[in-house]
């Protein structure tokens, strides 16, 4: 094997790392500098999915739970792993239930990014959902999720503020202001959003 990667050539590969969850693989590499390398990306075996609920009155559903990695507890939307190659609306409306109770009439995707490009092939995917229905959450045996309302406007200033760490999240808040302040969403659901902003 040898082939181009961008500006990289790539000799050889091997699974250095597998489990349910991920795979780490190891690339046989030559920098573009010429020099010898050995370039590891992490391979999630997921899609990442998050989802932005809205509630009638403006106000926004975030989960918090700890972080195993982070060892820090966050306050987050609820996010979780779609198939890939499956449908992420179905993915998402699963998460949504799961970690809230909550399901919605009205899904609109809104993002799809990828994560630390760095080290990893990750990509993710967020949805607005509105026009919603409470129930009972269903969380996963490795989730201990506690919600939280919080308004829509109040979220975005304290994601501005540093205290949302979680990139996912802070990027489907800045991206949802943007989109309500310019005309880019349904225009109920706008004003809702915005009223926080409008009482400053």
């Amino acid at each position: 094997m040898d082939e181009a990667r961008g500006p990289w050539r790539v000799h050889g590969v091997r699974i250095a790392y597998e489990n349910p969850w991920m795979q780490v693989i190891e690339h046989d590499a030559t920098r573009p500098d010429g020099a010898p390398a050995v370039y590891a990306v992490m391979c999630p075996k997921h899609v990442a999915i998050a989802v932005l609920p809205i509630h009638a009155d403006g106000q926004i559903e975030m989960v918090g739970q700890h972080r195993f990695a982070t060892d820090r507890y966050e306050w987050e939307l609820p996010e979780g792993g779609g198939r890939v190659g499956g449908d992420p609306l179905e993915d998402a409306k699963r998460e949504l239930k799961e970690e809230t109770g909550l399901t919605a009439k009205r899904w609109l995707q809104m993002l799809e990014v990828d994560l630390s490009n760095s080290i990893t092939n990750e990509p993710a995917i967020g949805f607005i959902a509105w026009d919603l229905t409470e129930g009972e959450a269903e969380p996963e045996g490795t989730e201990v999720i506690a919600p939280r309302r919080l308004p829509f406007a109040e979220a975005v200033q304290r994601a501005v503020n540093g205290e949302f760490r979680d990139m996912l999240t802070v990027a489907m808040l800045m991206k949802a202001h943007y989109m309500a302040t310019n005309g880019l969403l349904d225009a109920g659901l706008a004003r809702a959003m915005l009223s926080g902003d409008q009482a400053r």
